[in-house]
């Protein structure tokens, strides 16, 4: 029953960035998403949800530029979220940057590149990298941290879960390789044409929390 509730925490979503269902995204990210508002805000049960980095693109000014369809359904609750947030209800949206961490074997191709390259390391011993890696920079942010970003108490507003210091996809491949003393080898593919003009290149939150992120390296060395 509603009157047990004193909080909702939606971090539940269809995120797949390559999902072309449009009719399947809107119902899951936004009606779904938005009628929870609703129900919140007749009770005014503080609400926190999921959002995430890719509403931004490859804009570096942090303006809207969703590049592909899941980002855009993300885009959309987000100004339904500050709609709510203009009616009086406490909503809080948490743009989650690159996620990462234990737990990531049912993600398949979704699945974090640091996951993917471990994996790749480990079965094959050969961690595959797209063409320009080296060039392609991203904000990875470890699981445990944005587990104790979601439990930070923040006024009604929208904020980035990063660590506002990204690392080249080369770089991660270098350190993983180094883990398992070079013994998984780094090979380049050619980019997939599916995700040109719909991939983000490079990724950098803002600092809207205080706390000591778990860097790539401290990951990979001492919790993989």
């Amino acid at each position: 029953p509603w009157d047990l509730i004193t909080k909702v925490y939606h971090i539940g979503a269809i995120s797949s960035t390559t999902e072309t269902n449009l009719d399947l995204l809107y119902k899951c990210n936004v009606q779904f998403t938005e009628k929870l508002f609703e129900q919140c805000l007749r009770r005014m049960i503080p609400v926190v949800y999921a959002s995430s980095a890719s509403v931004y693109g490859n804009s570096f000014t942090y303006s809207i530029n969703p590049l592909n369809y899941y980002a855009m359904s993300k885009a959309m609750i987000d100004l339904k979220a500050q709609e709510y947030i203009d009616m009086g209800l406490n909503v809080v949206g948490l743009r989650f940057f690159n996620v990462y961490g234990s737990g990531e074997d049912h993600k398949g191709s979704q699945a974090s590149p640091i996951h993917q390259f471990t994996k790749q390391a480990i079965e094959t011993g050969v961690i595959k990298l797209f063409d320009f890696s080296g060039y392609i920079y991203r904000d990875f942010v470890c699981v445990d941290d944005v587990v104790r970003c979601i439990k930070t108490s923040k006024t009604p507003g929208i904020y980035d879960v990063g660590t506002s210091k990204p690392i080249s996809f080369l770089n991660v491949a270098d350190l993983i390789s180094e883990k398992y003393g070079y013994s998984a080898k780094i090979e380049f593919i050619p980019f997939p044409e599916h995700l040109q003009g719909k991939y983000q290149y490079y990724t950098c939150a803002k600092q809207h929390f205080d706390i000591d992120f778990i860097s790539v390296e401290e990951y990979v060395n001492n919790m993989l």
